[in-house]
């Protein structure tokens, strides 16, 4: 069956602007780091993807290693895209990486020019794209120089490749030197998309505030802190769960699942219900509530997640008594 996207889909998702650019991204953007792999369900993977775009999600987020095996989430994508959304193209935000481990030898990691153009081609022809939206450098590279893995970056928006470039796990310091090196050369840092939840709050010392100073945007991933900040884990480790299926690829394990953290996601959800929210959605507004994030970038294994995410929307705001009870929960 042919599909057509809803034509109501951009009446509730709110959008909000990256930085200092021209471009606004939604308030939720879906990432496909898992459930687009091969060893996963085609059809639910088009679903979700149906229903993120059905609800306003213009922006889909991938990397050349997700899958597993690495390159799949692209590859199956580029399958749905010529199937279902190719027809949308410039209603699309579509976002790549490079900096993790891809193929073998010395050319396929880190943040190297060879690796960076190189890997951009084949996510482009796994994809079936003539460019991404946005193309980031996924984690530093010690060893690299910045200018190198920077200049590289520029050269691929000049090459009509990508229309802007970001990076992922950098540090505070580094971020700022890789923004001005880009800034001189005249391909603004559109985004940095950090690691980011209520249980990993290192954004916070430094990070934000170099965004905020130099128009970056942020967009941070596992906000849910990949189920633990959900119902799905309130009463322990459910039978099927991403924890007990050894995904590899950076999934949650069983041993992140600790009687503290059970104990915080409990008492958080409290907090959440006298909200109107239920955990996630709880969590996802907390991280919203700071302006200087764009987007939050969702994960999910079905379309009723989508859904259910987004609602977080409708109140990003927090007394200061909500914040204070949360804070003592982290601590």
């Amino acid at each position: 069956m042919i599909y057509l996207a809803n034509k109501q889909r951009y009446q509730d998702m709110e959008y909000r602007r990256c930085g200092n650019s021209g471009l606004k991204l939604p308030s939720v953007s879906l990432g496909l780091w898992h459930n687009f792999g091969d060893i996963d369900k085609q059809e639910n993977a088009k679903n979700i993807l149906r229903t993120a775009f059905d609800a306003g999600i213009t922006h889909f987020d991938l990397a050349n290693n997700y899958g597993p095996p690495p390159g799949s989430a692209e590859e199956n994508f580029g399958k749905i895209y010529k199937d279902d959304f190719k027809p949308y193209r410039d209603e699309l935000i579509i976002s790549t990486k490079a900096g993790w481990p891809m193929w073998d030898g010395p050319y396929g990691d880190m943040g190297s020019k060879k690796y960076l153009v190189a890997s951009l081609d084949q996510s482009l022809k796994r994809m079936g794209l003539e460019y991404v939206d946005i193309f980031y450098h996924h984690r530093p590279d010690p060893e690299t120089p910045l200018e190198e893995t920077m200049t590289a970056l520029d050269l691929i928006v000049r090459q009509g490749k990508a229309l802007y470039v970001g990076i992922s796990s950098y540090q505070p310091e580094e971020t700022a030197k890789a923004i001005a090196i880009l800034k001189e050369l005249g391909t603004p840092c559109l985004i940095h998309q950090p690691k980011y939840s209520m249980f990993d709050r290192w954004v916070e010392d430094g990070l934000m505030d170099v965004l905020g100073e130099n128009g970056v945007g942020c967009i941070p991933f596992s906000p849910l802190a990949q189920g633990l900040l959900t119902n799905k884990y309130l009463s322990g480790i459910p039978e099927g769960s991403r924890a007990t299926t050894h995904r590899g690829n950076g999934a949650i394990e069983e041993d992140a699942i600790t009687d503290d953290k059970i104990a915080q996601a409990r008492a958080l959800n409290e907090i959440a219900k006298q909200r109107g929210q239920n955990l996630a959605q709880f969590a996802l507004s907390w991280i919203l509530k700071d302006k200087r994030v764009t987007s939050v970038l969702i994960g999910a294994s079905r379309p009723e997640q989508v859904t259910d995410s987004i609602g977080c929307i409708k109140n990003t705001t927090f007394s200061e008594d909500e914040l204070k009870r949360i804070n003592a929960i982290l601590r």
